[in-house]
């Protein structure tokens, strides 16, 4: 047999569970826009990011222009390990004796 204040308590369970379940759906909701929105932006529409056109031509002007000057070995540069490149060595041969 059931009385009144199991039915009460019935009630007030089913209302706590709904309301819990009302809030995590509103917080999926809040983060999927949040996250909808950051994701559409583009960083130019940023203020005070830097546009990516200009950047791209700073960073190709960068590399083609440092491309000769960067050394191919920075630690045989250094002196910390030797150099793989073939040196330029003269090499003395003996002169033909004259006929």
């Amino acid at each position: 047999m059931k009385t009144t204040d199991d039915s009460g308590q019935t009630m007030q369970r089913v209302k706590v569970a709904m309301t819990g379940l009302a809030l995590v759906l509103l917080l999926i909701g809040v983060a999927s826009i949040i996250f909808s929105s950051a994701s559409s932006d583009t960083p130019g529409d940023l203020a005070g990011a830097a546009q990516s056109d200009v950047l791209a031509n700073l960073v190709l002007g960068n590399s083609v222009q440092g491309a000769a000057s960067t050394p191919s070995e920075p630690l045989a540069e250094l002196g910390v390990a030797p150099s793989t490149t073939p040196t330029n060595t003269v090499v003395a041969t003996p002169a033909a004796p004259p006929r």
